[in-house]
């Protein structure tokens, strides 16, 4: 299923573009159900020195919105820096980290240091939202 959202970009004070050469921006979102689990800052969660470091070299601190994917999800369109939005979370996640290779169809949500409240989300299916760029739909 894919949600079109069209934006204007560049508004004037009056509603309108404020040149000609301002264009409709169209943000393109698909849908997916993925199995959600929780991960933290730790050395015991993630096997290395720096738990902050993700596998793609961004360093996370605790409050952002961060998931990692699993890595068939992201040849699906889920790239580093994708925009996800999550059923029955707030606000935007960023596609910060990727997972080992033997997970499929998979997120891991950041919560930062809180270990208990990553025990509290466990495991469930949630249905995600994640932002396509529109010259890479297979049309």
């Amino acid at each position: 299923m894919l949600l079109f959202i069209y934006v204007l970009s560049g508004f004037s004070g009056c509603g309108f573009p404020s040149s000609p050469e301002e264009e409709i921006r169209e943000e393109i979102w698909d849908s997916l159900m993925v199995t959600a689990s929780a991960f933290n800052s730790t050395s015991a969660q993630t096997g290395t020195a720096n738990p902050r470091l993700t596998a793609w070299g961004d360093t996370i601190i605790p409050g952002m919105n961060v998931i990692a994917v699993s890595r068939d999800l992201i040849k699906r369109g889920l790239k580093h820096n994708t925009s996800v939005k999550i059923e029955g979370l707030e606000g935007v996640f960023i596609v910060k980290d990727k997972m080992h290779y033997r997970w499929n169809n998979k997120i891991d949500i950041y919560m930062g240091e809180d270990v208990q409240k990553a025990r509290e989300w466990g495991r469930k299916k949630v249905k995600i939202y994640y932002q396509v760029l529109p010259d890479s739909l297979q049309l």
